[in-house]
């Protein structure tokens, strides 16, 4: 027998839930072989929704709770008070092994919050981090920490390095990805300390043949790596400003063929090329932000997302789930130390003979 996929949505998370939540699991389940859905959230509604979708009703369960977090709510008092919400039920339900992953549109702090509390890290993993994929001219990378962690030591990062790649393996199917750290400048000697001592860790890792180094901002555009590596402050910054570069040059567009008559026509002329843009460009196709790290896998969607979007969310989720992430970052952490302690044994071997010679 085919073993079945569950996945757990926190049906009242975002801003059009839970009308959203159902559309996109409807469009999911057709692209997701042996997957069934637990809603969590208000019971009669969803139940409305699912009326309309009797395929998708067919793999459905509802729990129901009237409660949910506020898109507004403080990551604390939803820690506190959310015992009972769709996001803490959803969450609950990966933790018992009643779900194999859960996605939400919801509070970004307060899920990020209640996951880490409820599902805790992953062995080797000191803090989990956000991630997400990016559009590249070479193709996609992603890119991790987006905003998880402010602040981080050589060590996170290293870990985060492990993370993307075995995501950049899992779900966009690289087998060689090579890594880069987010830096001033690609030089060696260029960065704070934490940086360059996260350099010289991953030299002396199983991923040193697909290190490639420092690289600046202007190579996530041009797609000079799969991943790439930063602190969450610095990685929510360069991925806002890249969104709003796009929103930018959007709206340059629609102005100039918008301008005269002529321009006009232009556009008409080239619209086919324009709609493969659009295409390649929609957001809905990079809706997903993935918390690595955790002993479960959780996905956010952004709040705002129709039910395309929700549907790329759910994908993301499901082949993460369905190829084994968890027990793939578990075996390349394992081969990371391995590797570590015997770097750490071979520099004492050879400190120990060279006092040794010394001596003689």
């Amino acid at each position: 027998m085919t073993t079945r996929l569950r996945i757990a949505l926190d049906a009242m998370g975002g801003d059009h839930a839970p009308d959203m939540v159902v559309e996109g699991a409807d469009l999911a389940r057709e692209r997701c072989p042996n997957v069934d859905f637990l809603f969590v959230g208000d019971e009669a509604r969803i139940n409305a929704l699912l009326e309309r979708h009797p395929a998708l009703k067919s793999i459905s369960t509802v729990r129901h709770t009237p409660d949910f977090v506020a898109m507004d709510a403080k990551p604390s008092v939803a820690l506190r008070s959310g015992r009972n919400s769709s996001m803490r039920l959803a969450i609950d339900a990966v933790a018992a092994g009643e779900a194999a992953c859960i996605v939400s549109a919801g509070n970004t702090g307060a899920l990020m919050a209640i996951a880490k509390f409820v599902l805790k890290t992953l062995p080797g993993i000191d803090r989990p981090a956000i991630a997400s994929i990016m559009p590249t001219q070479r193709g996609e990378l992603v890119m991790l920490d987006l905003g998880a962690n402010l602040e981080c030591d050589a060590d996170n990062l290293v870990q985060f390095a492990v993370m993307g790649t075995v995501f950049s393996r899992t779900v966009l199917g690289l087998l060689n990805p090579t890594i880069g750290l987010l830096n001033v400048g690609s030089e060696e000697q260029k960065g704070h300390e934490q940086i360059r001592e996260a350099a010289a860790a991953l030299r002396a890792t199983p991923l040193a043949p697909y290190f490639h180094g420092f690289i600046e901002g202007n190579d996530l555009g041009l797609g000079t790596v799969d991943v790439v590596v930063t602190d969450g402050f610095t990685g929510n910054i360069a991925l806002k400003t890249a969104e709003g570069t796009a929103k930018l040059y959007a709206e340059f567009l629609k102005r100039t063929f918008g301008s005269s008559l002529l321009a006009k026509l232009g556009y008409v002329l080239a619209s086919g090329a324009f709609n493969k843009l659009r295409q390649r460009m929609d957001p809905r196709r990079y809706n997903a932000g993935m918390f690595l790290g955790l002993r479960g896998i959780c996905v956010k969607s952004h709040g705002g997302t129709d039910a395309v979007g929700f549907s790329n969310a759910i994908a993301t989720a499901f082949n993460m789930a369905s190829h084994g992430f968890n027990d793939k970052i578990r075996d390349q952490l394992a081969a990371l130390q391995a590797a570590l302690t015997a770097a750490a044994d071979k520099a004492r071997d050879d400190s120990a003979t060279g006092s040794e010679t010394a001596v003689k």
